[in-house]
């Protein structure tokens, strides 16, 4: 039964045509099938337990390497989740980059150039806390950004959102072609629940840190965003790399769908412990007889 809860939520989020998608389809509150935090913590460490049997095989086999991408407004627990979800692999496997404001040397090479010296090798598993969908998020909400990259006039055009989706799905295409595996997740947190958590941040003296002033200026800027990210949506989901659009109201449910799109996804590609050769359980038996005999 849990199971089944489980993969029909993964369903019910994963967009992999995203032409006719609209964020209307998803409320930010909802909870499909359960309304219970205890329930969910338990299905939650389920999906731990079996990503963490997983990502052993993951990293033995040394074929594949499973890529996580999470973007959202501010506050939508983008990083809560990451901790929460992950806690069970291990560190030796898995490898979290954040990007943030670009420095003056990434801004002087194409938007791609710095994701790609953070992806993940082969066996292993890496978390793009945003990443270069910033490209047609911030930057399009904010055209000021876009001048700041020094590119040629002549190719700033009306086209150039458009040529950007075509450019990421490219890349997407090429990764998953190298046996990357990408999943794509959107944590979709209302305008009211945003202001809540903005609250709670300045209630709390040990969440004072989390709070910037930009953020609550940002919020000038919703709807646009609200657009760009259901173009973006529209734009670049595809079956080899889809987007899970997430509710993120209540954080407890979050954390569940992601980790059961995880799963889910490893599962995809059933990763094994590599074979031993005949020569090889030749030296392990000399090494039995040897070991056994001091």
């Amino acid at each position: 039964m849990a199971s089944d809860l489980l993969a029909d939520l993964v369903r019910r989020y994963r967009v992999t045509d995203g032409s006719a998608f609209s964020l209307k389809s998803i409320t930010p509150d909802e909870t499909p099938g359960l309304n219970d935090k205890d329930e969910a913590a338990s299905l939650l460490q389920q999906s731990i337990d079996r990503m963490r049997s997983l990502q052993e095989r993951l990293y033995a086999q040394d074929r594949w390497s499973l890529l996580l991408i999470f973007q959202a407004m501010d506050a939508a627990g983008k990083d809560s989740t990451i901790e929460h979800v992950m806690s069970g692999v291990n560190p030796q496997g898995c490898h979290v980059s954040s990007f943030k404001q670009p420095s003056t040397e990434e801004l002087d090479h194409d938007f791609l150039w710095r994701v790609v010296k953070q992806l993940p090798e082969r066996g292993r598993i890496g978390i793009f806390n945003r990443s270069y969908y910033e490209e047609v998020l911030v930057v399009r909400v904010h055209s000021d950004i876009l001048a700041k990259q020094h590119l040629p006039e002549e190719l700033v055009t009306k086209k150039i959102w458009a040529e950007r989706y075509e450019d990421i799905n490219g890349f997407e295409r090429y990764l998953s072609r190298q046996g990357t595996v990408i999943r794509k997740f959107f944590l979709h947190v209302s305008k009211d629940e945003q202001r809540r958590r903005f609250l709670d941040r300045l209630e709390e003296p040990e969440k004072h840190w989390k709070f910037s002033l930009a953020d609550v200026h940002e919020r000038e800027h919703w709807r646009d965003y609200r657009k760009a990210y259901e173009e973006m949506i529209r734009r670049t989901s595809s079956p080899a790399a889809p987007w899970f659009v997430v509710p993120a109201d209540h954080k407890w449910f979050t954390r569940m769908v992601v980790g059961a799109a995880i799963v889910d996804a490893l599962e995809s590609i059933r990763p094994s412990f590599p074979k031993v050769d005949a020569e090889t359980r030749r030296q392990l038996k000399v090494a039995r007889t040897a070991l056994e005999s001091e």
